[in-house]
């Protein structure tokens, strides 16, 4: 059994492992601030829907003492 091999080979795999989970977290990062904008679109889209279906609601507030 050749020990200084195995170390080396052993590693290189830690190593390829760090650099795979930090990309990883890379893209959950990316992944999760894109579906808060697209969250964010979608909602401003949805009101601006609605005001072009109703565009006087929401403008006038009628109060009786």
């Amino acid at each position: 059994m050749d020990i200084p091999a195995l170390s080396i080979s052993l590693n290189q795999m830690k190593v390829q492992l760090q650099a795979s989970t930090s990309v990883m977290k890379m893209a959950m990062t990316a992944a999760s601030e894109q579906s808060i904008d697209l969250l964010q679109m979608l909602e401003a889209n949805t009101k601006m829907m609605e005001q072009s279906v109703n565009p006087h609601i929401g403008r006038n507030i009628d109060i009786k003492l």
